[in-house]
């Protein structure tokens, strides 16, 4: 007798979410009763031109921000309820962020700059395994003015992985690299989702990432305009743009 396929789980819940940012008597809607659920160990892509809500809607999976109306929930939890001090433990104990702008500390190695999260995590990887897993072994003690920006990136995936996050949140993560650098960074960022099972969301204007994804979720104006299952994933290779 066939059995039924176990359904996914949900690592994120969203519902009817909803954005409003009023610029004096002006109100712009960011996001328009979004409903999206993020899967345990999926990566998914999240696509769409400049102004469709990505970065918003990231933003309030992450717990940087709050929705104007509508609910989200990680696991069980409902985000929306979170104050100031709770949204900051959430965002400490269960999310790496990856921005385009690697904001790292210049006066810090690459090592160093890992292990300001590796200090503070209840179970990290050490600063050498994070690294090594983004192909860095060999630029521990290199400071980010002696780095590219790739190998910048990389050590800023390294640093976001290193607590063993269960989501990875990246907006735009190669938007300002060229193509062969880009590919590095999408094949680091390939190998956390892969090797730590970490559910990856990269949010980004270049359709060409959506080949290596489990899931593409497409925005417009606020809204998800569809989302469509790749049958087989691409590695990062075998993308061009």
């Amino acid at each position: 007798m066939a059995t039924s396929a176990r359904p996914r789980e949900a690592v994120f819940r969203a519902e009817g979410l909803s954005k409003i940012y009023r610029l004096g008597e002006v109100e712009v809607a960011a996001l328009r009763g979004v409903d999206l659920e993020l899967y345990r160990g999926e990566f998914a892509v999240l696509l769409g031109p400049s102004g469709s809500g990505k970065s918003t809607l990231l933003n309030i999976l992450g717990g940087l921000d709050v929705p104007t109306s509508g609910r989200v929930h990680f696991l069980d939890h409902d985000l929306s309820v979170d104050d100031d001090r709770e949204l900051t433990r959430f965002r400490r104990d269960h999310v790496g962020f990856v921005f385009q702008f690697y904001n790292l500390i210049p006066s810090l190695t690459a090592r160093e700059n890992v292990a300001l999260v590796t200090e503070i995590a209840t179970n990290p990887l050490t600063p050498e395994e994070a690294l090594g897993m983004v192909g860095l072994t060999e630029r521990l003690n290199h400071f980010p003015a002696q780095l590219s920006g790739g190998e910048q990136q990389r050590v800023a995936i390294a640093r976001a992985i290193a607590k063993r996050p269960d989501v990875l949140l990246c907006d735009e993560p190669t938007g300002a690299l060229d193509y062969e650098t880009g590919v590095l960074v999408l094949e680091a960022l390939q190998q956390a989702n892969r090797d730590l099972g970490t559910t990856t969301a990269v949010i980004t204007h270049n359709a060409a990432i959506a080949g290596m994804a489990d899931r593409v979720i497409r925005l417009r104006s606020g809204g998800i305009t569809s989302i469509e299952q790749n049958a087989t994933r691409r590695s990062p290779r075998e993308l061009s743009w």
